[in-house]
């Protein structure tokens, strides 16, 4: 005789199976009747509602949904149990959840029908969607930011050459003028030529494509020495303070891009704070690892030096966080910025190989922090044998100028002459190499990084040492190519950043000719 007991243990069994499953499961699982009534929720649920389980049961599913799906939802289930039209059983489809706390996140939700004790149920199972959603995002900020990057920087490259050619003939000028109140229309011409190439150099840190100029800085000695300077920009009603960290780690960056971007995010701050606020600078050392690395839009794990600026401010709404970083995206009111800072902030520190990042909500504030690899310092590297030996600049030494800009190769060769020079001129790479192979005693190659015809400067460079080990060779550029980016260590590479003024060129000729 069969034991009475026998199905009620396998009923017993099946339901223990199904527990398990359900305390097991990654994915939020709940189960409902045909009026919406949460019958069954799993520990994942709980976990991504924010619920306790027992909050769940015998409410209707709605409160989980946002409008306008907490509102319709009831709807679908009586269409669906009418018509039998299907809008997500059987299906699945993408969906917007809401936690406890009210914010929302996005699900894929797949529902399936079951019948029990004669009356209709729905599962659904729940996945989580927001890492993927931000993998997504984080990819399509970068190629956004990467082909912003490249059209600043190709405009900034042409722009440069012109205010290069439009200084270097208002100097030339200036000169031969008697008339003060004709030089003072050169004087103010020079000075918005000046803001020009300003407004270039932040289009080319946005870009990444600025030469960047690199020294073993502590970003502790930054944030004190403009302490003073600060408080008189901020005024009275803001309070500055500094969290500084004792034995901070030493950072390889431009020292001019981190003051500036300090003073940036400081005057953000003081406009975010119209009433006054808060104002804190830190610095921290940050160990990153993989898990980290994630949470940082991929950042490379290792050692980095951390500056945040926060306020107590208006913060920003979630649509302007998405944009801050874009370059002439501003919410200021006209003439009063250029929607240029933040972008300048984002690019210097990816040029840097590190991460600038914002977190801000409305009405609680704003922090943006800046990550900047850790710098070992190495000892200098010594003196070798056969360096070239100094020579006194403007005392009749051969120059090669290769530019392949006609009206920029001219003016070149006139700044050259007179500043004392022999000049010898090429159009490319390639008429360079002939004009070095058949003239004597060229003692420096002074050459546009980016011209046409298949040869950079960079390349001329590198085939012209092949041919005469030592002599020197000065790169202009409008902006920073990948080729002089990505320079090896053992390589010294002099650059002249366009536009440029004869006092600078002159700097540059004659400290390149020390080589």
């Amino acid at each position: 005789m069969s034991d009475p007991n026998e199905p009620n243990s396998s009923l017993l069994g099946q339901a223990r199976k199904l527990q398990a499953i359900l305390e097991s499961a990654v994915d939020a699982i709940i189960t409902i009747d045909g009026q919406g009534a949460i019958t069954t929720v799993n520990p994942a649920a709980a976990r991504l509602f924010g619920y306790e389980q027992s909050e769940f049961l015998g409410r209707n599913v709605h409160f989980l949904m946002p409008e306008p799906y907490h509102s319709e939802h009831d709807g679908y289930i009586r269409n669906y149990r009418s018509t039998g039209r299907r809008k997500i059983i059987g299906i699945g489809r993408e969906v917007t959840g809401r936690r406890r706390d009210g914010t929302l996140f996005p699900m894929h939700l797949a529902v399936s029908e079951f019948e029990m004790d004669g009356r209709a149920h729905f599962t659904g199972i729940i996945h989580d969607l927001s890492d993927r959603k931000a993998t997504e995002m984080a990819l399509r900020h970068a190629q956004k930011m990467e082909a912003m990057g490249q059209l600043t920087g190709g405009i900034a490259h042409d722009f440069n050459n012109l205010l290069t050619v439009i200084i270097g003939n208002l100097e030339m000028l200036e000169s031969k003028l008697t008339s003060p109140s004709q030089r003072e229309l050169t004087t103010e011409a020079l000075e918005a030529a000046d803001l020009g190439a300003r407004l270039t150099t932040r289009l080319l840190a946005f870009a990444r494509r600025s030469h960047l100029e690199p020294e073993s800085v502590n970003l502790n000695s930054f944030v004190v020495g403009l302490t003073d300077m600060l408080h008189r920009t901020l005024g009275a009603t803001i309070y500055l303070s500094n969290a500084l960290t004792p034995n901070l780690w030493s950072a390889r960056v431009d020292p001019s891009q981190v003051e500036s971007a300090i003073v940036n995010l400081a005057v953000n701050a003081r406009d975010a704070m119209p009433d006054g606020g808060r104002l804190l600078i830190e610095t921290g050392n940050a160990a990153i690892d993989a898990e980290m690395s994630g949470r940082l839009d991929g950042l490379p794990p290792g050692d980095y030096v951390r500056l945040s600026v926060s306020d107590t401010g208006m913060g920003m709404s979630h649509a302007v966080r998405e944009r801050a970083f874009e370059p002439f995206f501003t919410t200021k009111g006209q003439g009063r910025g250029t929607g240029l800072g933040l972008s300048m902030i984002y690019g210097f520190a990816k040029q840097s190989g590190g991460l600038a990042m914002i977190d801000s909500t409305g009405d609680k504030g704003t922090t943006v922090t800046i990550y900047l690899p850790r710098y070992r310092v190495e000892p200098p590297r010594a003196a070798e044998d056969g360096d070239a030996e100094v020579t006194a600049p403007g005392a009749g030494q051969t120059i090669l100028a290769v530019e392949d800009d006609d009206r920029l190769r001219k003016l070149t060769v006139s700044r050259l002459t007179q500043l004392g020079y022999v000049v010898l001129s090429a159009a490319s790479g390639a008429e360079a190499l002939e004009r070095l192979a058949t003239s004597q005693g060229v003692d420096l190659l002074f050459t546009d990084v980016v011209m046409p015809g298949g040869m950079s400067g960079y390349e001329l460079r590198l085939q012209a040492r092949a041919l005469y080990p030592h002599m020197p060779v000065l790169l202009t550029s409008g902006y920073a190519e990948e080729l002089a980016g990505n320079r090896t260590a053992h390589e010294d590479l002099k650059v002249l950043r366009k536009p440029y003024r004869l006092a600078e060129l002159a700097a540059a000729i004659a400290d390149a000719l020390k080589l």
